[in-house]
């Protein structure tokens, strides 16, 4: 049984897979950056930098060397956003035709896609639909469906939209109640990143990491426990320093608000994380995205902060800076929430045959 991961930015898609107990065979993006951490992330998976708008459903078969069972990916989702330019014009919206044209060749047992809400809309429906035809054929279809991070344990209001396929020769069709099962409380900020604030600084890498050991206190909750490697280490949990006018600034906005010149929300412990931006890269003017401010410190958070908001464990990997490594987090599926639809979807696909234990952990 092989996954391919179509659009694998860091990898938070393939860890939701992992999560549920599945194997990802192979992984394909075009940017070396984004990617760059993914087989530190994934040792077993093969990951390929390749334009998709030139991959052939053969050429992934020569490279997984074994029948595909599902593909998942969320093609990029500049042209769609809500916040975006929603230029007609982005050549990157046609990537989503591409998802699908690449289904459709390789017929796998199921398929799960994801984008931004903006795409169920009325200007960027049609192009949604023509990618479905390719596929509608063969496969039971689910959505579009938006669903919230923060109703399956996420600690972040991230709203996304999913197409769910399962063919209609190899599995039952999927219903949105196949995933009440994995549903749960949100989790609070404090609850995800409260203890990250007790840790020590060990150094940097020869990768140029910075790497940290937590501490042992017993404030953790049950998340921050779950999302902790073996033996505490971490990587980019270092602090911005900010000049002592901006940090100044910062200290005026409370919980829950917004500064009032840069528009960074203050976060609130018992709140939620909004959803985190990627911002854009070089060949787009390389604007980064707001980042939220720590509920208790004057400054932003960090990479590791996010990370946990995110829902990635602390041994996941993205890059030594900070402005690539919010980007990929920014860019990333919620690995909790796709943890959840892999889990509801393998009871439902012939290709797990009896496979089908309570996969989902609880986050």
């Amino acid at each position: 049984m092989a996954l391919v991961d179509l659009f694998s930015c860091n990898g938070g898609f393939s860890l939701g897979a992992h999560r549920a107990g599945l194997t990802v065979a192979a992984a394909y993006d075009l940017d070396p950056i984004l990617t760059s951490s993914y087989s530190r992330n994934f040792p077993n998976t093969q990951i390929f930098i390749r334009d998709i708008t030139e991959l052939s459903g053969s050429r992934i078969r020569e490279d997984v060397g074994s029948r595909i069972s599902g593909i998942f990916g969320g093609p990029p989702c500049q042209g769609f956003s809500d916040i975006g330019r929603r230029d007609g014009q982005d050549p990157r919206r046609l990537l989503l035709v591409h998802f699908f044209r690449i289904v459709a060749e390789l017929q796998p047992d199921f398929f799960i896609m994801e984008n931004v809400r903006g795409l169920s809309q009325t200007r960027s429906r049609p192009l949604l639909d023509h990618g479905l035809s390719l596929v509608s054929k063969d496969y039971n279809i689910l959505g579009p469906v938006l669903l919230d991070a923060s109703d399956f344990g996420a600690a972040t209001k991230r709203q996304r939209i999913f197409v769910v396929g399962v063919h209609r020769d190899r599995g039952d069709p999927v219903q949105l109640a196949d995933f009440d099962h994995y549903r749960r409380s949100a989790t609070t900020v404090r609850d995800a990143i409260g203890d990250l604030s007790d840790s020590a600084f060990i150094g940097c890498d020869d990768l140029g990491f910075d790497r940290w050991i937590l501490g042992k206190g017993q404030s953790q909750s049950f998340y921050s426990s779950f999302m902790r490697s073996a033996d505490r280490s971490t990587t980019g949990n270092r602090p911005v320093v900010h000049r002592a006018e901006i940090a100044e600034r910062f200290s005026e906005v409370r919980q829950g608000g917004v500064d009032r010149i840069g528009r960074h929300p203050r976060l609130a412990w018992d709140g939620l994380c909004p959803t985190l931006r990627a911002g854009t890269g070089s060949d787009r003017g390389s604007y980064q995205a707001v980042r939220p401010l720590h509920p208790e410190f004057n400054r932003v958070i960090t990479v590791r902060e996010a990370a946990r908001l995110q829902g990635f464990h602390d041994a996941h990997m993205f890059h030594p800076t900070n402005w690539h490594s919010f980007r990929m987090i920014g860019n990333s599926v919620c690995p909790i929430i796709a943890e959840a639809l892999f889990a509801g979807i393998i009871p439902k696909t012939d290709c797990f045959f009896r496979y089908a234990p309570s996969v989902a952990s609880d986050y």
